[in-house]
């Protein structure tokens, strides 16, 4: 159990958890499912998401895929929706076809085909200056791992506690570790995909800007051995880290965490050493950037503020305990002046 809200809550998690919810009548609701994977042998990626915001009326829908060369195709829509019975939206669809154990990610459209992925720091120049080409994915992706994560709920009376909308990122929110086995298809390059990765499910009240700065580093280096470590500042002053190691096929929680970060002259991520330990023992991690996509989320905010987040998406080389394998580094951060908010926090 833990404490939240004043509340000693509980998490769980239902199998019908893995279908969508009522979003009831909050504006900023969100719900989304988001998946990675990597072929260590290939050295071919990707990440895809679709978030639904049903009440206002969109989606959001990237997909994004590393090629080898370093090349990085991307495409982000916003299609217009009108349920959020379904995750289905500009050309990407999710579907469960056994909770827990086995889903298939589907996208039929376009990409953005970069040579020089920073580019995209740039939307409408890089869509503008780069070829747009074909994309078709079909990946079946099975649970590897427990699941991890859930919804908090009040211990006594199973009643969820109350969130306030604007100073949210999410209700709840759970992972796993997954196989990801099918074709990802760019341009005229067709590449059989037999890979790690994870995914994860969110919903409830989102804003972008709810968070000052975050660091997500999902990993796998086998079907037996796998990390996510997180660490996230609400506030940009406290950071609360968190994140599980697999072992076999058990989650051990990391109950401490920290990550240096080297930077290049933009602010981007280029190598990391991160340092976790759980109740049975410590880790040391070391990541090293193979190809990165800035992106940004704008928003007005009431009283009239410009509102800038940046994510960089980086297709991460991990190495740990003698082992090699791939994930992603992701990073949050609010621009502040043109700078990320977290630069000087656990960076070396």
């Amino acid at each position: 159990m833990s404490e939240s809200n004043h509340l000693t809550t509980r998490i769980v998690l239902e199998p019908e958890d893995e279908f969508n919810h009522d979003p009831g009548t909050i504006s900023n609701f969100n719900e989304s499912m988001y998946f990675n994977v990597v072929d260590h042998e290939k050295k071919v990626g990707g990440w895809f998401r679709i978030g639904n915001r049903v009440n206002e009326g969109y989606a959001e829908m990237s997909c994004c895929v590393y090629l080898p060369d370093g090349r990085i195709g991307f495409m982000y829509q916003r299609p217009k929706i009108a349920t959020n019975d379904v995750f289905d939206a500009g050309g990407l669809s999710i579907e469960v076809v056994e909770p827990f154990k086995h889903l298939r990610v589907k996208y039929s459209g376009n990409v953005c085909l970069l040579s020089d992925p920073s580019q995209m720091a740039n939307p409408k120049l890089a869509f503008t200056e780069n070829p747009i080409v074909e994309c078709n994915i079909d990946l079946d992706f099975r649970g590897i791992s427990p699941m991890f994560g859930g919804r908090p709920v009040d211990a006594t009376t199973g009643e969820e506690p109350e969130q306030d909308p604007e100073q949210s990122f999410s209700k709840a929110h759970y992972e796993q570790h997954v196989s990801g086995v099918g074709v990802i298809k760019v341009d005229e390059e067709v590449f059989e995909i037999n890979g790690l990765g994870l995914r994860d499910k969110s919903w409830g009240p989102r804003f972008w800007q709810a968070i000052s700065w975050y660091r997500w580093l999902p990993m796998a280096f086998s079907e037996d051995f796998a990390m996510m470590i997180s660490i996230v500042s609400a506030d940009g002053v406290n950071a609360r880290t968190g994140g599980m190691v697999l072992e076999g096929d058990e989650y051990h929680l990391i109950r401490e965490a920290s990550i240096e970060t080297t930077w290049d002259e933009k602010w981007y991520q280029t190598n990391l050493i991160a340092n976790v330990s759980t109740d049975h023992r410590s880790y040391e991690i070391k990541g090293e950037v193979a190809s990165l996509i800035p992106l940004r989320n704008r928003r007005t905010s009431p009283d009239g503020e410009e509102l800038l987040t940046r994510i960089t998406e980086g297709l991460t080389k991990y190495t740990c305990d003698g082992s090699v394998g791939w994930g992603l580094s992701e990073y949050l951060d609010q621009i502040i002046d043109g700078v990320p908010v977290g630069k000087d926090v656990l960076s070396d």
